[in-house]
């Protein structure tokens, strides 16, 4: 087993993960719906672009100084919403929001979390989002905007492409089950997992912190995340009830989930801010297109009136430079950070970080630029 040190790459972190979960729990973050093409291809489609070097500019010092979502980030990447952390880590969202506030990037909290938002913002005074799931209980996303108001939220974001799940065949095959439940099948699994299932045993309370006190859909009992999408999310949001939340909000806004450049345009009608380029890490709608395709569509579209952010498939420092040269103002990452939390907790998260960040260090100098803002279309180009 590979210590976090001898990790040199998301690859190794991902491997040091599948050695420490639960098969049900590895899967979880591993896996995507349907055949899982589109999982593929988000990464995979950061090799159909090329990037062109210029040379002898004076790169001594490399600025990752990113303003976004009303944020200066000391990155121009940060830590995308992602549910229910505890699955993976015993330090659950508590060790990425630290290890976030530690590289001066912005972590975001999803409506699924398994600790609360209020929690959160005591935790680090660092820049947070909060990422809204309407769930068939439209009370509580009032609640949520008031609540994250109180607690100092930097941005607001409206997840869109989950009005149902996923059809997430490794979760069905490999048991997963919120809170997990050890079964005959999963047992060996479990068993084999030593440090996680003592943790387990030790704090066994699992519950979705931000909604339970109004939705304890849990409390009877442990269901696939399937089961919980299908009866809890309502399925008539529409952009009328993105420009009401938009309006509520009056912060820098994002939508997560758009593809199209016409969604772009209509998300600019509503008043968002920012788009968060998103298939959900494949999980959702096998066969659509990996987020760095859509970007420069897009950006052709709608211009600079809104803040584009490429979220799936990063898992390189290149990935990132490729999508700001595309048109994107920011990443977020997903995968790359679970994988190092289940590998060890916030050293884990940090490590994943780390490791992203030399790695834009080295390929901006390498490519001739000393700052984010440098990079644009003349260092790419598709082959």
């Amino acid at each position: 087993m590979k210590a976090l040190k001898n990790c040199h790459n998301i690859s190794d972190l991902r491997l040091k993960a599948k050695s420490k979960l639960p098969a049900p729990m590895f899967h979880y973050i591993d896996g995507g719906a349907d055949d899982e093409w589109t999982m593929r291809r988000n990464t995979e489609a950061f090799n159909d672009y090329q990037l062109l070097p210029n040379y002898l500019n004076d790169i001594e010092d490399i600025d990752l100084t990113t303003n976004v979502l009303g944020a200066d980030l000391a990155l121009p990447f940060f830590l995308a919403p992602t549910g229910m952390s505890r699955l993976f880590h015993h330090q659950k969202e508590l060790a990425a929001c630290r290890a976030a506030n530690a590289f001066d990037t912005l972590y975001s909290l999803s409506t699924l979390s398994t600790t609360g938002l209020e929690d959160i913002a005591a935790e680090t005074d660092g820049h947070k989002m909060f990422q809204i799931y309407i769930l068939k209980d439209r009370e509580l996303t009032k609640e949520f905007v008031q609540r994250c108001k109180a607690s100092g939220y930097k941005a607001l974001c409206l997840t869109v492409d989950t009005m149902v799940a996923g059809n997430r065949e490794r979760d069905l095959v490999n048991g997963m089950t919120m809170p997990p439940k050890i079964t005959p099948k999963s047992f060996f699994s479990y068993a084999t997992s030593f440090e996680w299932l003592f943790h387990l045993a030790m704090d066994p309370n699992f519950k979705l912190a931000n909604v339970a006190h109004r939705v304890d859909a849990l409390g009877n009992g442990a269901m696939g995340l399937i089961d919980y999408v299908n009866s809890q999310f309502d399925r008539t949001v529409t952009w009328e009830d993105a420009a009401w939340l938009a309006e509520q909000w009056d912060g820098p806004f994002v939508i997560k989930g758009l593809q199209s450049p016409e969604d772009a345009k209509r998300a600019v009608e509503i008043g968002a801010t920012a788009i968060m380029i998103s298939n959900h890490g494949g999980r959702q709608l096998d066969t659509t297109p990996a987020p760095v395709d859509c970007v420069a569509p897009m950006r052709d579209a709608i211009g600079d009136k809104l803040e584009l952010i490429v979220d799936g498939g990063i898992r390189r420092g290149t990935h990132i430079i490729k999508a700001i040269a595309e048109g994107a103002n920011a990443c977020s990452i997903g995968r790359p950070y679970l994988y190092g939390l289940a590998a060890g907790g916030q050293a884990g998260v940090e490590r994943a970080l780390t490791l992203l960040r030399e790695e834009v260090l080295r390929d901006m100098a390498l490519l001739g630029v000393s700052s984010v803002s440098e990079i644009n279309r003349d260092h790419i180009f598709r082959r």
